[in-house]
């Protein structure tokens, strides 16, 4: 069945009194509502998470314009604290807003804030940092806006097979037949960073590709990381790496960064993939030194979560803005960006 929206807080009068002025402007009204949407960043300089603000940012001004209503966001920053985060939140709804939307920290921490907002009758919506799921399971009023990993995963791994059965001899420099690789992983114990990494040399198994791991780094997301890790593995292997599997675009573009500063030039770079589909990554695709990556729908991802923000706010059907599997996921769906298909979403 379908969840039906959590009832909301009891309000004063006067509260009462605005919110049906407000739901009167949905209707072509011209009195208008403010919508309240509190956003929760596990870090906002993380380059694919400052694109979805940007996003959501934007599809806030356009929702305001279609449906006469104000909306307004306050985004904070966790810096990667879960306990900073949860002060964030508790202000939230302390403070009385509609809604409460978290890309969290850590996914172990959700059935925390889920109680919070629970007891204050505020519907908080997760997005791209998945929670446990037993945790979204603990009320009706939590949802999760992403993608899942594992297809982001297959996708990655599916540009490296292509590569090596349509250019074997290019992707095995020391014809042994044997695809020799690398990762970069993001955070320990991430659900995302356990998946793409599972889930990208499996493509490859299932194929029949015989692969030789040399080594794996945890770089925890961050470029700068990456790029010392990969410093490090060029000494160690040198010319052995013929992969790079980022789990991310940042990780992959400091990848490069480690090989140009090491004297490679680009036609003697590894095959390096990434994933997320960044403005910088997408560029680096023209350029050729990002062999590919994997559209992680920022913008789409955004547009679900205000819509779906707009429609808990005013007590509607969450049915009717999103489409939701077993009644409290919205998935969106990732997709191959090489230099083939690249102009596709350049101009996008």
């Amino acid at each position: 069945m379908k969840k039906q929206s959590p009832f909301r807080r009891c309000c004063v009068l006067m509260q009462v009194t605005a919110l049906l002025l407000g739901l009167t402007a949905c209707g072509g009204g011209k009195q208008t509502a403010t919508i309240r949407i509190g956003v929760a960043l596990y870090q906002q300089d993380d380059t694919f998470i400052s694109t979805v603000v940007q996003n959501l940012e934007q599809a806030a001004r356009e929702k305001e314009q279609a449906l006469g209503v104000k909306i307004n966001l306050n985004i904070t920053d966790g810096q990667a604290s879960q306990s900073l985060q949860n002060e964030q939140v508790d202000r939230f709804l302390t403070q009385g807003y509609d809604i409460v939307c978290v890309n969290i920290v850590d996914r172990t921490a959700a059935a925390v804030l889920i109680d919070k907002a629970k007891d204050a009758g505020v519907p908080v919506i997760f997005f791209n940092r998945e929670p446990v799921e037993e945790d979204l399971m603990r009320w009706e009023g939590a949802y999760y806006v992403g993608a899942k990993a594992e297809q982001g995963g297959r996708l990655q791994g599916q540009i490296v097979l292509d590569a090596w059965q349509g250019g074997l001899n290019t992707l095995d420099r020391n014809r042994d037949g044997i695809l020799q690789y690398v990762m970069l992983e993001g955070e320990p114990d991430h659900q995302d960073a356990l998946l793409r990494t599972e889930y990208s040399v499996k493509v490859l198994t299932q194929a029949g590709v015989s692969t030789e791991k040399l080594a794996n780094e945890t770089a925890n997301w961050q470029r700068g990381q990456a790029k010392a890790k990969m410093l490090q593995l060029l000494e160690r292997f040198g010319e052995r790496i013929e992969v790079v599997f980022a789990n991310n675009d940042d990780m992959a573009l400091g990848a490069i960064d480690a090989c140009l500063e090491a004297g490679l030039t680009a036609a003697e770079l590894p095959f390096i993939v990434g994933v997320d589909a960044t403005p910088p990554a997408l560029e680096a695709v023209r350029e050729g030194t990002l062999k590919g990556t994997v559209v992680n729908d920022a913008d789409n991802q955004a547009r679900a979560m205000l819509a779906l923000s707009c429609t808990l706010a005013q007590d509607e059907s969450p049915d009717q803005a999103v489409v939701l599997e077993d009644g409290t996921y919205v998935w969106l769906a990732y997709t191959m960006v090489t230099e083939e298909n690249l102009d596709d979403f350049i101009s996008a």
